[in-house]
Formats: C-alpha cells, sequence, structure tokens
C-alpha cells in the first residue's frame, strides 16, 4: 500500500479551520500548546473535564452551566464510573432553544422530495412553525417528560415536530415510514408517546406510497396515543376516517398564532431523544439519550470534526429512523442551513444528489459507503458531470467504505475534498471516529479518534494493541453515553449491553485496528465476526476483495456451522444476466486469496437475488446466520426488505 495520502488539506484551510481557532483559544486558556490533531485528541481525554467545558463556551452552548468551568463548579463527577459518571451535573440548557438562535429570512431548511416537491424554510418560518406546534402540543397536554413520535419521512415538519417537543421538555423518538405496523408498534408500543405525528403518504422511487391504511392500524394499537397529528405531504387530500384521534396538522396548528417561542429549560442529563437499536435480534432496545450530551457532542463533531460554519449548507441521505437523522438536525446549533432529502437516491437517475449539490451549494455531503459503491458501479463520474464547486468535505457511514470507494471519491466525485468515513452508532446518536479536516487522508482509513473520547483497541485479554485487530473500546466516560434504556430500571440491559466484556469500560462491539496513522480500519461488528480454525475475519475484509468485481453488485458472509468447526458461506448477488458459474468462482476465490489471506476464501460461495438489509441501510448477517442454522428470526419488521432472508433457507448448496 503506498504511503501517500490521498488528500492533504491546503495551508488556508488549516488556518480557517474551526479546530484550528479551538487550538487557539485552548492555549489562551490552558496553556496547552497542542499543535496538530493527534496531540489536541491526547489533551483532550488526558484533560476531559476542561475539555468539555471548553467546547461549551466555544461553541456557544445557550445555557447555565451551574457554576461550572472557571467559576469552579462542577463538570464531572464520578468520573471513575461507567456507567455513572456525569458530566455537568448542575447544568440546565433546551435543546430548541441552542438550534432556534437565528430568527431572520435567511434559509434555514430546503427540502427535496426526489424532483416532485421542492420547499424552502427561512428562519423566520421555522421560529413560526415551531412556535405554533409547541402550542397545540401543550394545549393537548403535553409537558415536561412525555414522549412525542413521529412516523414520518424526512420532512421540514419532522424537523419542526423535534424542535416543538424538545422546546416543551418533551422526549422525541422517530420512525420512518418505510416501516410496517409491527416495526412501529414495536418501538411506539414501548415508549408510550402521548401525541403522534405521521405522514399520509410519499414519494419513493416516483410512486406515491400510502401510508394511512398502516396509520390506522397503529393507531388503534397505541393507547397512549391522545392525538394523530397527520401531515399532507404526497397528497392533498386525505380520509382519515377510521383513525382514532386524527387531526389533520393544518387543523391541529389553526388556533394558534406565532409568537415568542418559550423554552423550558431542563437538567442536562434529562431524556431529548429515544433511539431504537435495529432490533433484529430481539424487540430493539430503547436507547434514551441525554439533552445536554447530545448537544455537546454533536457541536463538537459537526464544528470540530466536519468544519460546519454558519452559512453552511449541510446535508445527509438518511431517514427518520436511524441516528444520522438526528446527527444531521443539530447543524442547525451551528447556524447552518439544513438540506433535506427524501426519496430514492437513485430517482429519476443517479444524478439527483448531486443536482442538489450544485443547485443549493452543497457544502457537507452526507452519506452511506453502499450509496458511493452503488454510484461507482452505476458508471456516472460527477466529477464529470457536476460542478461540486461549494462541497468542501464528504462524510460516509453506515458500513466500512472499501479502499476502492475512497478512490473512486477523489476520482470520480472530486478531488480536492476531505472525506470523512465516520463510525459510531445509535447507542450513542455519534461518533467513536471520524473526520479530521486538517490532517490528511490515507486510503481505506478512517482520520481520528474523536475528541474528548478515549478510544482504544483491546485484544481478547483486556491489553490496547496498536497495528492488530481487536475490539474497539472506550475506556473513559464521555457525555453522551446513552442515560439509560427505557424499561430498564435497575440498568440490567444497559450494562449487559456494553460492560460485560471489560468491566468499567465501553466495549463497542466493532472489530477494528488502530493504523500507524492513528486512523482506524474497521473490519465489521464483532458478532458477525468469522471464526475458521479459531482465527477471527472480519466481514468488511471479504466484502472489500469482492465487491472489487464488476460482476459483483454485493456480497453477505457469514460462518455456518460445519463438522466442528466453522466454514465460511459467501452469498452473492451479481449484475443482471450474470450466472455464478465455475469461472466467476475461481476469479473471486483468486481475489479473495491474494487480497487477503487463504483463511479468508471461502469454503461455499452461493448466488442470491437479494441482501437483506436494515432501513438504514446496514446488511443483517446475524439474520441471515439464523436462518441458515435453522433458528428463528425475531423482528423481521426492522428489515427493509424482510422477504429477501426466504432466499437463504434451506439452501441445498449449504447442506453439503
Amino acid at each position: 500500500m503506498t504511503d501517500t495520502p490521498l488528500w492533504q488539506p491546503s495551508p488556508d484551510r488549516i488556518a480557517q479551520a474551526n479546530v484550528t481557532r479551538f487550538m487557539a483559544e485552548l492555549e489562551k486558556r490552558h496553556g496547552a500548546k497542542t499543535g496538530d490533531f493527534p496531540a489536541l485528541w491526547r489533551w483532550s481525554v488526558d484533560h476531559s473535564p476542561e475539555f468539555w467545558d471548553l467546547v461549551w463556551d466555544f461553541c456557544g452552548v445557550i445555557g447555565e452551566k451551574g457554576g461550572g468551568g472557571e467559576k469552579g463548579g462542577r463538570i464531572l463527577i464520578d468520573a471513575d464510573r461507567m456507567p455513572g459518571a456525569q458530566f455537568f451535573p448542575d447544568a440546565t440548557l433546551n435543546f430548541a432553544e441552542n438550534l432556534l438562535r437565528k430568527n431572520d429570512e435567511t434559509d434555514a431548511i430546503i427540502f427535496w422530495g426526489e424532483d416532485k416537491v421542492k420547499r424552502r424554510l427561512s428562519w423566520r418560518d421555522l421560529n413560526e412553525a415551531v412556535s405554533r406546534l409547541a402550542q397545540a402540543l401543550k394545549a393537548e397536554g403535553v409537558e415536561k417528560g412525555d414522549r412525542v413520535a413521529a412516523y414520518m419521512p424526512n420532512l421540514p415538519e419532522t424537523v419542526i415536530a423535534m424542535l416543538a417537543a424538545s422546546s416543551l421538555g418533551a422526549t422525541f423518538t422517530s420512525a420512518s415510514p418505510d416501516f410496517g405496523v409491527q416495526g412501529v408498534l414495536d418501538r411506539f408500543g414501548q415508549t408510550e408517546p402521548k401525541v403522534l405525528i405521521a405522514v399520509e403518504s410519499y414519494h419513493y422511487n416516483g410512486k406515491v406510497i400510502d401510508c394511512l391504511a398502516k396509520l390506522r392500524e397503529v393507531a388503534a394499537q397505541l393507547p397512549t396515543v391522545k392525538r394523530v397529528v397527520v401531515v399532507p405531504y404526497a397528497r392533498e387530500a386525505m380520509d382519515l376516517s377510521g383513525i382514532e384521534r386524527a387531526v389533520p396538522y393544518a387543523d391541529f396548528v389553526a388556533p394558534h398564532k406565532p409568537k415568542t417561542l418559550e423554552f423550558t429549560r431542563v437538567p442536562f442529563n434529562h431524556p431529548l431523544y429515544i433511539l431504537y437499536s435495529s432490533g433484529t435480534t430481539g424487540v430493539p432496545k430503547c436507547i434514551m439519550h441525554g439533552t445536554g450530551g447530545t448537544l455537546l457532542q454533536h457541536l463538537k463533531e459537526l464544528q470540530l470534526h466536519s468544519d460546519v460554519k454558519p452559512g453552511d449548507r449541510v446535508f445527509y441521505f438518511t431517514t427518520c429512523g436511524w441516528m444520522m437523522w438526528n446527527w444531521l438536525v443539530s447543524a442547525l446549533a451551528c447556524e447552518a442551513t439544513l438540506l433535506l432529502y427524501d426519496g430514492s437516491p437513485f430517482y429519476p437517475d443517479a444524478r439527483i444528489l448531486f443536482d442538489y449539490a450544485d443547485a443549493e451549494g452543497m457544502t457537507l455531503f452526507g452519506t452511506s459507503a453502499k450509496y458511493i459503491d452503488a454510484v461507482l458501479k452505476s458508471g456516472l463520474k460527477p466529477r464529470e458531470t457536476h460542478s461540486l464547486k461549494s462541497v468542501r468535505a464528504m462524510t460516509s457511514t453506515g458500513s466500512p467504505l472499501s479502499p476502492e470507494g475512497f478512490d473512486f471519491v477523489y476520482s470520480g466525485i472530486k478531488p480536492d475534498i476531505c472525506l470523512s468515513s465516520i463510525s459510531g452508532g445509535t447507542d450513542i446518536v455519534s461518533c467513536f471516529v471520524l473526520g479530521n479536516p486538517i490532517g490528511p487522508v490515507w486510503r481505506g482509513e478512517i482520520q481520528a479518534r474523536g475528541l474528548g473520547m478515549a478510544v482504544d483497541v483491546f485484544d481478547e485479554n483486556g491489553k490496547p494493541v496498536r497495528e492488530q485487530k481487536g475490539e474497539l473500546v472506550c475506556t473513559q466516560p464521555f457525555p453522551c453515553m446513552p442515560i439509560g434504556f427505557w424499561n430498564d430500571p435497575d440498568g440490567a440491559k444497559y450494562r449487559a449491553a456494553y460492560f460485560e466484556n471489560f468491566p468499567n469500560i465501553w466495549c463497542h462491539g466493532d472489530f477494528v485496528e488502530l493504523t500507524k496513522h492513528d486512523g482506524m480500519i474497521i473490519y465489521g461488528r464483532s458478532d458477525a465476526t468469522l471464526n475458521p480454525g479459531g482465527v477471527r475475519i472480519g466481514t468488511a475484509e471479504i466484502y472489500r476483495q469482492v465487491e472489487k468485481l464488476p460482476e459483483v453488485m454485493e456480497a453477505l458472509v457469514i460462518g455456518q456451522d460445519w463438522d466442528s468447526d466453522v466454514r465460511v458461506v459467501l452469498f452473492v448477488k451479481l449484475r443482471e444476466g450474470v450466472t455464478l458459474d465455475e469461472e466467476l468462482e475461481k476469479r473471486i476465490r483468486q481475489q479473495i486469496r491474494s487480497g487477503a489471506t487463504p483463511r479468508h476464501v471461502p469454503a461455499k460461495m452461493v448466488q442470491v437475488g437479494d441482501i437483506p438489509r436494515t432501513k438504514s441501510g446496514k446488511i443483517v448477517e446475524l439474520a441471515v446466520r439464523n436462518i441458515v442454522h435453522g433458528r428463528p428470526i425475531k423482528n423481521i419488521e426492522a428489515l427493509a426488505n424482510p422477504e429477501a432472508l426466504e432466499l437463504y433457507r434451506d439452501r441445498q448448496e449449504l447442506a453439503e
């Protein structure tokens, strides 16, 4: 592998970066000369309370620290307890107040719904819409601690609903409208919302998808819901008959005129969001995230790691069932404009998101590794078809971005761009490893560990290792640790999820490697790693090789119990018209052998018509492994294409 970076920032870019200003402020306040990003990261974990106190001030958090920081108050208590540590235990703040710090005629939200709908909201429009909905929710009896749920696409109204709920100190939770009835009930049925905000239909791939039939069933089985507020999107005419307690959105807010917003300030750890685990191994876990921790972490990630500045235009391709939606909307707190998109990223063709970038001056282009790979395989080269002049950074998450994906971004999309592969998850509503706008981008590597996050890699004995594969851990508390799981009063489920492997240390469940550049490579989920002959192999190592072949669109690999050991089984979805014959099998095996090791070569290879995945696009190796072994699959509602699982059941090829 070449030791030349794919990209390095210019001196001007480094000088103008938010994180450069942050380092100057750090030196001024604490006399610490950090000089570069790795040194800043080391200082941030060695001086965690001082670091997070400076993030609060540098990012201009609106709220009361409660005597913290330079006044001698408390920033971190019980620092030796994970879980149990608390940041800013005396602070009070309001999330919506921090996101609605502007109120003028400039753009706050721009929305594209495929090629069908375009809308713009100024900051004044947004403030007024939040004011009206907050009054309506309050009149419905919503108060601090109640839940407001959204069964919604990525619409402006979804952002408005979150801001209105959080302005009152209520807790917001969401699911995207492609969830089936059971998938919604598995989530909202546990968290018992008082108000449900839902869409009547949405656009996808040029079609209008009706939601009212599902909504009738959902509303009938959520007894805590006092009001169902229905938002028109793809159709103006709505028949709400049969939906209990339903009212059109316009009628719900009609009695209330815009007025100056009132914000209910809450403690730092007051529940802001409830997010849900993917739920492919059982009923989804309901993960509660605190107000202050979420805000501080998102401000740090957006401003210091992603270099988002006031007036920037920030985009992420996401649904409201994925934590990247929550991350995206926090860009409002940076006084940036949100670019929302709802629908297929390939309708009417693969150009649509790049059209959006050019038309609206996108500065941060956020997407998934699978999207980048799909654009590559579509044959489109946006560098040749689009200007992309405004785009300074591209972020990729959802699954590891392959080295070839890195190459394509620079050769096919834009050569002068900070490509930040990022990774974290629903568990922390943010990232453990992510971008560094003042450092180089190395092929196939995530640039940096998160500032203030004591991220390390442990071997099976709990010893730190470098340039070796191991478990991603975090050895110190951080503000965005969940405040707990819903309906887990003694915290047993929470502790079991993250703290069983290594006492008092967060073990995230990713199989990773810290590189000599202080970057990170992710090889897949620890629970999906393969163990042929007792050697651990990350699934991403195989995907990286297989998907280099132009015939292979996607792949999924599992370990099958066989003959008192485990054998590697590779499923491939091939380009239309291609068959897995002996010659192609041979080339796939050769690619894996030469690109990885002979141990990575699968014992069995099977062609399938589709690869099952979650709503957020992650392939579900564990569900496939269970179906191959004849075990029950729990909560298939979490899948975007549950019918694909049947392609793996009782395969004759795997019985021999």
